[in-house]
């Protein structure tokens, strides 16, 4: 198995690293680094060149810095060729990988990093190696699982990539873990520790339940799956984040646009853009350091001459330009535009009602809190208009600048001035609908711009 260097023509985008506290990411030279992430797990599979361009320049546009794709693909990818006519392995052995096949992974790749954006790169999808559902066939072991690892960190050595091992199947017994732990320490051994590694894991579970303590997992992703609800599962974000040793999370596949609510199309309708803006600030308000978007078409890059999975609504060339992919930036500019590396979740903020159901809430209707342990601000995501009370002393100076945050539209108007004391009852400017808002609460001091707008650095 012969490495080559991948991707030498494409500008070296920064290389990744965990911050000081553990709880972002952050470049090789100490900048935040918010993961605005997009699953395309189809993407080297199904697209040749000219429309993976296509793809990756429109999501460039849109601000997302990541495209989450498998190598050896979900959808039959072993057996089917790729779009190129290309299979990824001769005779479906991990040990002979095909140049041909590889070399346009290469070429995908090198235009996500021109373009600014990293792959978080599967090196197959969870059924190469437990079938109990996929397509299979179970192709990995300890023994092949290292070589291929090796093999594969060489080869994407100087690319701008994070790996990601596992993909939505069960982790079930020691062989599993053997294969997984295998193939990181290669991947790793293969790299030279150049990329940062995680886990993607099945619906509503993380990495932390499998793998937290292994020394090669730099984060932890979940995947909280595709109902409209908060129930448990971000709650779920947040104990991640409280877990010793402290590691960043993230959740890696949250609710699809146009994916059928909670796999029940017939009685729940397919999922829009309202659906999957809470999840964006439900996971950063407890405690994620990014978010990943998915629509339910892009994905699998659907089209009408193919099968489809779950009923898609649409191609993937129109699913592009669905509204919730273009307000996902509109989130990570309202990080970006406050201190990005003293955030924490905030429940405490919240008051609760004497009925909390209402406030701070439950299914689609939950308020989520988080500030910055200086004291300079605090956020409230309200996804639902009605009145909620705030506690104002966790502000350190004595006037408080409040602005709405329109997640729909990244616009700002500013909600009053005020001492920084007690409680303070806010309600929506759009009350009794269900149209979402984030309260922002300044310290008047530290000068802050408007919400969204970029930060001040001196």
């Amino acid at each position: 198995m012969a490495a080559m260097a991948c991707c030498m023509a494409a500008p070296p985008l920064p290389r990744l690293r965990v911050s000081d506290n553990h709880r972002f990411l952050v470049t090789e030279g100490g900048r935040p680094f918010f993961w605005q992430g997009d699953t395309a797990w189809e993407l080297f599979h199904r697209l040749d060149r000219k429309d993976a361009e296509s793809y990756l320049r429109t999501r460039a546009a849109q601000r997302f810095n990541v495209v989450q794709a498998v190598v050896l693909a979900e959808l039959d990818g072993l057996n089917e060729p790729n779009a190129l006519g290309d299979r990824p392995l001769e005779g479906n052995d991990p040990l002979r990988p095909v140049e041909k096949y590889f070399a346009h992974v290469d070429a995908v790749i090198g235009m996500a990093n021109r373009l600014g954006i990293y792959v978080g790169l599967l090196p197959t999808w969870g059924d190469k190696w437990n079938k109990k559902w996929g397509v299979g066939p179970e192709v990995f072991n300890p023994t092949n699982a290292t070589a291929y690892g090796e093999w594969l960190g060489r080869r994407y050595r100087d690319a701008g990539v994070v790996w990601i091992l596992g993909g939505d199947r069960h982790v079930e017994s020691d062989a599993h873990k053997a294969i997984v732990r295998a193939m990181a320490l290669w991947l790793r051994r293969g790299d030279d520790g150049a990329h940062l590694i995680t886990f993607h894991p099945t619906g509503g579970s993380g990495s932390s339940k499998d793998f937290h303590d292994e020394p090669w997992l730099d984060f932890n992703m979940r995947q909280n799956g595709h109902g409209a609800e908060h129930t448990g599962r971000y709650s779920q974000t947040r104990d991640d984040h409280a877990r010793s040793p402290a590691k960043p999370v993230i959740d890696g596949e949250p609710l699809y646009e146009g994916h059928p609510l909670s796999f029940d199309a017939a009685k729940q309708g397919h999922s829009v853009a309202a659906d999957v803006r809470p999840p964006l600030y439900w996971d950063l308000f407890e405690g994620a350091f990014g978010h990943t978007y998915g629509h339910h078409s892009v994905w699998q890059m659907w089209t009408t001459s193919r099968k489809p999975v779950n009923a898609p609504l649409m191609p993937w060339t129109e699913a592009l330009q669905e509204p919730g992919a273009s307000q996902m930036r509109h989130g990570r500019a309202l990080m970006e535009s406050r201190p990005f590396l003293t955030r924490v979740p905030a429940p405490e903020i919240i008051v609760p009602e004497r009925i909390e159901t209402s406030v701070p809430g439950a299914g689609r209707g939950r308020l989520v809190a988080t500030r910055d342990v200086e004291g300079t601000y605090g956020m409230v995501y309200v996804p639902v208009g009605r009145p909620f009370t705030v506690r104002l002393d966790f502000l350190r100076g004595e006037r408080v600048q409040a602005w709405w945050f329109d997640p729909r539209t990244g616009k700002a108007r500013e909600a009053g001035e005020f001492r920084a004391q007690g409680e303070r009852t806010f309600e929506t400017p759009t009350p009794g609908e269900r149209l979402d808002w984030v309260l922002v609460l300044d310290d008047d001091a530290a000068g802050y711009r408007a919400p969204g707008s970029p930060l001040r650095t001196h």
